[in-house]
Order: C-alpha cells, then sequence, then structure tokens
C-alpha cells in the first residue's frame, strides 16, 4: 500500500457509529510501561474489556448514535463496589471483571500509578470519591481498601438537602475534571435513602505526536449513517504512522491507524470499515482487548497522508441494563443485593450507575474526560409524610397493661 492516501473522518469520540463512512475511536490509556509488568491478560486489560462489551451494548441499541464512554471509569466504580459486595453481588461483578479485588491489591495500586504518573509528558488525572453521610457507619475494611487501591477520597454530605448534595458532587466531578464534567447527578436522583454515591473521575490531556497545522484543516464531506452528508472541518497532514488492515471473523476488512500524543505512552486508535457502504457495526462486535493487541503485530510505519475531522462530543450513559446484560444483576435487586462489607447493618442496593464523557480534539491534540458514579440506597426506605391532624378526630385513653379504656372522646372542632 505504498503511497496511500487515506482520508478517515472521524466525527465523533470514542465508539462513533456514522455511516456510509463510519469509525471507532479508542483512547488507549493502558500504559506501556504497564505492559511488561503482567502476564496476559493484564488487570487493567481486564477491566478495559469489560467497559468495551458495555460500549458494545450501548452502540447496538444506538447504531446512529454519538457514544462516548470510559472503560476505566467503569471498571474503577465497579472495582470500588466490589470490596463492599458479598455473597452473589460479589460473585457477579468478580465474573464481569473476571478478578477478585482481594487479591490483586498490590497489581491494581501499580496500575493506578502508572496511569498517572508525572513522567508521562501526557497529562492523566484520576480522582475516586466516596459521599456519605456523616452519621453513616461504614465498616473500616471497606473505607481502607478503597482508600488503598483507589486512593478513594472519603466526604460527609447530607442528603436530606438533594439540591446541596447533588451540588457538592458535581463540584467536586468538576474540578477533577477540569470543568470538562458538569452536572454528573442531579438531585432527582438523590433522597434521604441515599447512603453512598462513589464516583469516579478521568481527566485527560495530549498534544499530538505530529501536530496538525490548521492552515491545512479545510472542510470536506463526511457521510452519516442516516446517509447524510455534513461539510465538517478536517484536519490534514502528511506524516509517518502506524497503519495496517485487520479482517474480522466475518471477513470484513478495515483500516487501523495510530495516532501516538507526544508522550509516547498515550495514542488514539482509529478503525475504519475497508469499504464506505460498510456498517461500522460490521466491525464493533469484533473490537476488544486483544484485537487491539493484535494490531501491534499488523500494523507498519507508512508515510500517509491523513484527514481527521476536528471535533467536540460529549454523552450520557445509564449503565444498569447494559450492566444487566453482562450478567451484573443483584447489586440493582433490593430483594438479593448484598453490601455487608460496606455496612453490616444497612440494608443497601445501588439505584443508578451512570456515566458522563466528553472529547475534544483539535490540531494541537485531545482533552477527554469521563465520571462515573453510583448511587447506592437503603432497602425499602420510604419517607413518611407528616400527620397532620386537621380533621375531627376520636381520642381514647388506654391502659396498656390491662387494656382498659380510660377515656375517649371526639374533638369536632378545638
Amino acid at each position: 500500500m505504498r503511497g496511500v492516501c487515506v482520508y478517515i473522518p472521524v466525527w465523533f469520540g470514542i465508539g462513533v457509529t456514522m455511516g456510509k463512512l463510519g469509525i471507532l475511536i479508542l483512547i488507549s490509556v493502558v500504559m506501556r510501561s504497564v505492559h511488561c509488568q503482567w502476564k496476559s491478560p493484564r488487570l487493567s486489560e481486564l477491566g478495559s474489556d469489560l467497559g468495551m462489551k458495555i460500549f458494545n451494548h450501548v452502540v447496538n441499541s444506538k447504531p446512529t448514535e454519538n457514544v462516548i464512554m470510559s472503560p476505566h471509569g467503569i471498571a474503577s466504580v465497579l472495582g470500588m463496589l466490589q470490596f463492599g459486595a458479598g455473597a452473589s453481588t460479589r460473585q457477579q461483578l468478580s465474573n464481569a471483571l473476571k478478578y477478585n479485588s482481594y487479591g490483586i491489591y498490590r497489581k491494581l495500586k501499580r496500575i493506578q500509578k502508572s496511569l498517572i504518573e508525572s513522567r508521562n509528558q501526557d497529562i492523566v488525572t484520576i480522582a475516586n470519591g466516596i459521599f456519605a453521610p456523616s452519621d453513616f457507619v461504614m465498616e473500616q475494611p471497606f473505607i481502607r481498601k478503597t482508600k488503598e487501591v483507589y486512593q478513594a477520597a472519603l466526604s460527609s454530605l447530607n442528603y436530606q438537602n438533594p439540591v446541596e448534595a447533588a451540588s457538592a458532587i458535581n463540584q467536586w466531578t468538576k474540578n477533577q475534571t477540569r470543568g470538562m464534567i458538569t452536572n454528573l447527578i442531579s438531585p432527582a436522583i438523590l433522597s434521604e435513602a441515599t447512603r453512598l454515591v462513589v464516583v469516579n473521575a478521568i481527566f485527560f490531556k495530549g498534544l499530538w505526536k505530529s501536530r496538525f497545522l490548521p492552515e491545512n484543516t479545510r472542510n470536506r464531506d463526511f457521510y452519516a449513517a442516516d446517509g447524510t452528508v455534513y461539510q465538517v472541518p478536517m484536519m490534514s497532514q502528511r506524516s509517518t504512522f502506524n497503519f495496517g488492515m485487520a479482517i474480522t471473523p466475518t471477513n470484513v476488512k478495515y483500516y487501523i491507524l495510530e495516532l501516538p500524543y507526544h508522550g509516547g505512552t498515550i495514542s488514539m486508535f482509529i478503525a475504519v470499515p475497508e469499504e464506505i457502504d460498510i456498517p461500522l457495526s460490521a466491525i464493533t462486535p469484533h473490537v476488544n482487548v486483544q484485537s487491539i493487541n493484535s494490531w501491534k503485530g499488523i500494523m507498519r510505519e507508512k508515510k500517509l497522508d491523513i484527514a481527521l475531522p476536528r471535533f467536540t462530543a460529549e454523552a450520557e450513559t445509564n449503565l444498569e441494563r447494559p450492566l444487566s446484560a453482562l450478567g451484573i444483576t443483584d447489586m440493582f435487586d433490593q430483594t438479593k443485593a448484598n453490601f455487608g462489607k460496606i455496612c453490616r447493618s444497612g440494608q443497601l442496593y445501588v439505584s443508578q450507575v451512570l456515566q458522563k464523557a466528553k472529547i475534544e480534539v483539535n490540531e494541537d491534540g485531545t482533552k477527554a474526560s469521563a465520571a462515573t458514579a453510583a448511587v447506592i440506597m437503603l432497602k425499602s426506605f420510604r419517607i413518611t409524610p407528616p400527620f397532620v391532624v386537621n380533621r375531627p378526630f376520636l381520642y381514647i385513653v388506654w391502659h396498656n397493661p390491662t387494656g382498659t379504656v380510660l377515656f375517649i372522646g371526639q374533638v369536632s372542632k378545638p
């Protein structure tokens, strides 16, 4: 394929289905320094693979919509919940994550450290927060493990005021994502029954190793999934990139391109069907951590002309349905959820797991951020309405030991 000129439209973020010419973008946030530390499969890959399965479930139901998600964010929140889960609830989380957090402290901590280590020239920040009422007594092992492994900071909130509680969580998320993710939590999903909100926030900023010159950006056609043709600002450059062609088990060929960031530890991979009339859905189900690893053996350095849309995109996803489809069901069920390792006395279940993500791609590089939250409620909690005696009533004075009615009366007016 010497001398090939490849125009790869990328109108939208991590996971985009855009019609006749669609693409899939994957931000690889697993550092290469991690690669040599564990044998396959690595823990970082297992968590990412779960998130990618969830992504595939979501795009199946939204074939023409933009989707952006953070697999690492999902795995982090589920990993923290795993520390507090017991019985079948814990087993379902372990089956989905494909690891049991109890036995892998050092490796998980090493992954977290590697992702955010200061020597990375690209910026990656990851923060985890646990928000609970001050009078909610949690098990110390749960607090200790989430802090040691995920550096989760414990904060006190009053959920009797949902507006203030949501505002506090949203402000924390906004700060951790440098203003990219706002309004993660709606006050409507919080109440006096809320006992815990577990949040993961990720921020990434990377400059392209080979930057696009703004003067080379011009409008070009983009063919969307619904057949519409859009004029979009397309960045372009000629440089040397890792490039190749892969093939799915169903014999669909697709191009793969690696766009490295300046630091050298993070890359954006792009996959696009070879033929313009092949939908992205023909390759999406076959893209996972294993296939990304296999791409490294297929790609070769080539001098290419590439074109890539400049874009900003964001999306919000309710994760209950895709998590349930992967076998994580008990934690959403009030009758089956077991989080006795979070609070021995409290009967808890997960009412919501949601994620908001945003990405900005321009000539200089990429900014991306995601926040994932799990809202944990008290089972069968009902707020008792005020009892207002505002009409005629009877009264009875009763002697409990003997059952004797000492007085009885009626009040028709005060």
